[in-house]
C-alpha cells in the first residue's frame, strides 16, 4: 500500500521532471536521470545487489539539475560530476561519479583517525556528518588536503567503499554536471535530496 505522503512526493517529482523537460526544451535548465551503479553512496543512495556493498534489489534513479546558473555548490550537496583524469588510474574507473561535497575552495580538509575510525575536519573543526554511520567510515590513515580555488573536495557516504577526492584529488567546478535534486525510483525511495 502506498502512503499518502509518498503520493505527494511522487506528484511533486513528476511535476519537477515535467517542468525539467519543458525547461530543457526552452534551453534554460535541464534535468537528467542517472542510475546509481556502485556502493560509494550507500545507504543514502542505493545500488543493486549482487554488486559488492549494494543493499537493494533495485538501483536508485536520481534526477540531476544540469546547467543551473543559480546553483552555488555547497558543503553537503550530492553532485554528479566528470572525474578528473587521475580517477581512471587510481580508482580503476573514470567518467561520471556521484559524491557529496565535503570541502570548499580554499579550505583545508584533514582526515584524522580516532580510535581506529577516520573523521573529517575542515580548517581544524570536526565536520558534523549525520548522514554517515561510524560503521561506514574508513579506518584509513591520517591525511591532509588543501582545496584549490575553484575546486571542491568530494567523498562518498560509504567511505570504506568510495574512491573519491582522497584518491583523485579535488574536482574543478567546471566538472560538475549538477546537484542531485531527487530520487524518483524505486517508488518507496522517492523523495527530494
Amino acid at each position: 500500500m502506498v502512503k499518502r505522503g509518498s503520493l505527494v512526493v511522487a506528484g511533486l517529482l513528476l511535476f519537477l521532471f515535467g517542468t525539467g523537460i519543458v525547461l530543457r526544451v526552452s534551453g534554460l535548465v535541464a534535468m537528467r536521470a542517472y542510475r546509481i551503479p556502485a556502493a560509494s553512496m550507500e545507504p543514502t543512495l542505493h545500488c543493486a545487489r549482487p554488486s559488492p556493498g549494494c543493499e537493494a534489489t533495485t538501483s536508485d534513479r536520481v534526477l540531476v539539475l544540469r546547467r543551473a546558473p543559480f546553483w552555488t555548490p555547497g558543503r553537503g550537496d550530492i553532485v554528479v560530476f566528470e572525474t578528473p583524469p587521475a580517477a581512471k588510474t587510481r580508482c580503476g574507473a573514470g567518467g561520471t561519479f556521484v559524491k557529496r561535497i565535503i570541502g570548499l575552495p580554499g579550505e583545508k580538509v584533514q582526515i584524522r583517525v580516532i580510535d581506529g575510525v577516520a573523521h573529517v575536519y575542515i580548517d581544524g573543526q570536526k565536520l558534523n556528518e549525520p548522514y554517515i554511520d561510524d560503521l561506514r567510515r574508513d579506518t584509513g590513515r591520517a591525511e591532509s588536503f588543501e582545496v584549490p580555488g575553484g575546486e571542491y573536495f568530494v567523498m562518498g557516504d560509504n567511505r570504506a567503499q568510495s574512491c573519491d577526492s582522497r584518491a583523485f584529488g579535488s574536482v574543478p567546478r567546471e566538472n560538475f554536471i549538477g546537484p542531485v535534486v531527487a530520487t524518483y525510483w524505486p517508488v518507496d525511495r522517492m523523495g527530494l535530496a
